[in-house]
C-alpha cells in the first residue's frame, strides 16, 4: 500500500487534488473529516470522469466527486480478503485502517502483485486455477477505457462515454481512442481526411465480395469476418512485431475505415443490388446509412445511429478485445487480430442479440399482452432478451442513453418499448427479488437501428463496425508494450505416466 497515505481536504478544488495526486505519484487520496476519520476517497479516475462531464476543476470541490463512506480494509487483513473485495466490488483503491485511522491506500496493483508472488509454486507443481471465465482477474493494463459495473458507468480514456456520444462526432471519439486525445479543429480535419481516403477498397477484393455474398448459408457477420481477413491480405499488412507504432496506427485506421464499406458491399450484393461508394462529404455514420440505402440519410437518423456507434466503440476488457490482444501478443498482423475479434463477437454469449430483443417486442404485440407474456417467459425459466448484464449491477448507461435516442426519433415502436421495459422491470422485481436485473444495451439498440433503417440481420455486424475502433486501439496498445500472452491450464486428466497397452503397435 501507499504509506503514509496521501490525504486531501473535502473543500479542496479538483485542480488542487489533482496536483496533490500528481506530486506524490499516486492514483487516489483519502479524504478525512475533522477527527481524522475517513470521510471519503478521491481518485484520478473520479477527477477525469468529472472533467468529462464538463465540470470546472477550479471551482468544483472534492466533496462533490469523491466516493463517500468508502469500503475499507484493516491493516492486518489478508491479501486474499483485499483481493476478494477488489474482484467483487470492482474498486481500484481502498483505504487501509489501523487503530481507527487511515494508515495507507491500497491499490489493486499492489494486491495483484503480492497475490502473484504468494501463488508462485515450486518448479513442476500445478499452477493456481483462476476463476472460471477469468471473472475478476486483471490480465493486462489499459489506458483505452474501463467499465465500472457497480457504478453503472464506463469511460473512454477518462471521459464519460455517454457524454461523448451526446456531444461528439464518431470521428472525434475515434481520434480519442486511437490517438489518445480529443482532437482540436485542425487535428479533426486532418483525421477526417485520412479516414475518408482510407475507404477505397484495394484491388482484387471487390470480385471476391461478390462470391462471398452468394455463398450458401450466407450470414453478414461471417461474411464480414472473411472479408476483413482477405482485405488484410490484399493490403499486405505486416506483423505488428516488425513495424513501428506509427505504421500500426496507419494500418489500423485503414482497416477500421474499410470495415463498414466491406459490410455494405456484401449486404447489397447479397440483395442483388449494385454497390454504393461512400460519399466523401459524409461522416462515418451518415455514410454508413448512405451505403446501405443508396440515398443520403436524414440528419436525425444519422445522428441517432452515430450516438449508438459511439456508445459501442469499446467496453472494457471484453472477450473480443481480449482475443484481439492475444493474437497481437504473438506479433501477428492487424488483419488477423480483427478477424479473430469478429469470430469472438459472433458467439451469441458475447455479440448480444438486439434483433432478439426486437423479436420479443414483436411476440408481445400489444401493450395489453405484455404482462402475461413476460410472466409466462419468466415462469418458464426463459431469459428476457434485453435484460441483465454480467458486469452492470445497476442501470446500463448505454441503455439509458439509447432510451433517450429512441424517444428523440419517436415512433410507435419506441413508445411500445418503453411500456414493455417498465412492465418487465416491475415483473422482474416481483418474481426475482434481489437479482438486480436491469435493461441492457440490446433492448433499445434494436429499436434505434430498426427505426433508422438498419435490417435486423445487420444489427450485430453494425456493432462490429464500431467496435473495430476499440479493437484497433487495443491492438496498438498491446503492440506498443508487448509480451506474449501464454497462460497455463490445470491438467485434470488421467495421472501421468500411463503405459501403453501391452502389444499396442503402429497400425
Amino acid at each position: 500500500m501507499h504509506k503514509p497515505p496521501v490525504t486531501v481536504g473535502a473543500d479542496l478544488t479538483l485542480s488542487e487534488a489533482a496536483h496533490a495526486l500528481d506530486e506524490h505519484k499516486v492514483g487516489a487520496a483519502a479524504v478525512l473529516d475533522s477527527d481524522g476519520g475517513v470521510r471519503g476517497i478521491v481518485s484520478e479516475r473520479d477527477i477525469l470522469r468529472s472533467l468529462g462531464q464538463g465540470v470546472d476543476p477550479a471551482s468544483t470541490r472534492v466533496s462533490e466527486v469523491m466516493t463517500a463512506h468508502p469500503v475499507t480494509v484493516a491493516a492486518d487483513d489478508s491479501v486474499a480478503q483485499a483481493l476478494e473485495i477488489f474482484r467483487t466490488r470492482q474498486f481500484r483503491h481502498l483505504p487501509v485502517l489501523e487503530n481507527g485511522h487511515v494508515a495507507g491506500i491500497l491499490s489493486i496493483r499492489h494486491v495483484v502483485r503480492v497475490a502473484h508472488i504468494e501463488e508462485v509454486k515450486p518448479a513442476g507443481s500445478a499452477p493456481a486455477l483462476a476463476p472460471r471465465g477469468l471473472e475478476g482477474v486483471a490480465v493486462a493494463e489499459t489506458a483505452v477505457g474501463d467499465v465500472r459495473g457497480e457504478e453503472g458507468f464506463f469511460h473512454y480514456r477518462g471521459y464519460d462515454a455517454c457524454e461523448l456520444a451526446r456531444r461528439c462526432s464518431f470521428e472525434q471519439v475515434w481520434h480519442l481512442l486511437v490517438e489518445g486525445e480529443l482532437p482540436d479543429s485542425a487535428q479533426l480535419r486532418d483525421f477526417r481526411g485520412r479516414t475518408v481516403a482510407a475507404r477505397s477498397l484495394p484491388g482484387g477484393v471487390d470480385p471476391l465480395l461478390h462470391s462471398l455474398a452468394t455463398l450458401p448459408g450466407y450470414s453478414p457477420l461471417g461474411a464480414l469476418r472473411t472479408a476483413v481477413s482477405l482485405t488484410g491480405a490484399a493490403l499486405q499488412v505486416e506483423p505488428t512485431l516488425d513495424i513501428s507504432a506509427v505504421q500500426v496506427r496507419a494500418e489500423a485506421l485503414r482497416l477500421a475505415s474499410l470495415t463498414p464499406v466491406l459490410l455494405m458491399r456484401l449486404h447489397r450484393y447479397q440483395q442483388g443490388l449494385p454497390a454504393v461508394d461512400p460519399d466523401p462529404d459524409l461522416g462515418y455514420a451518415a455514410a454508413y446509412l448512405q451505403m446501405l440505402t443508396g440515398t443520403r440519410p436524414a440528419e436525425t437518423a444519422a445522428r441517432a445511429l452515430e450516438k449508438y456507434l459511439v456508445l459501442t466503440m469499446d467496453h472494457g476488457f471484453n472477450s473480443s478485445t481480449f482475443t484481439a490482444r492475444v493474437i497481437t501478443s504473438t506479433g501477428s498482423d492487424i488483419g488477423s487480430a480483427l478477424t479473430g475479434a469478429i469470430g469472438a463477437l459472433a458467439g451469441p454469449l458475447h455479440g448480444g442479440a438486439p434483433s432478439r430483443a426486437l423479436a420479443m417486442l414483436d411476440a408481445i404485440g400489444t401493450p395489453d399482452h405484455a404482462e402475461e407474456y413476460l410472466r409466462d417467459e419468466i415462469g418458464a425459466g426463459h431469459r428476457l432478451m434485453g435484460f441483465g448484464h454480467r458486469v452492470y449491477k445497476t442501470d446500463d448507461p448505454r441503455s439509458t442513453l439509447l432510451r433517450e435516442v429512441a424517444a428523440e426519433i419517436g415512433g410507435e415502436q419506441a413508445e411500445f418499448a418503453q411500456f414493455v421495459e417498465a412492465t418487465a422491470l416491475r415483473v422482474l422485481n416481483e418474481l426475482k427479488p434481489g437479482r438486480r436485473l436491469y435493461t441492457n444495451v440490446e433492448f433499445y439498440a434494436g429499436v434505434v437501428m430498426n427505426t433508422v433503417g438498419v435490417p435486423r440481420d445487420m444489427f450485430t455486424p453494425t456493432f462490429a463496425c464500431s467496435r473495430t475502433v476499440g479493437w484497433t486501439a487495443a491492438i496498438a496498445e498491446q503492440a506498443a508494450s508487448n509480451r506474449l500472452i501464454r497462460p497455463s491450464a490445470l491438467y485434470v486428466g488421467p495421472p501421468a505416466l500411463r503405459p501403453l497397452p501391452e502389444g499396442y503397435a503402429y497400425a
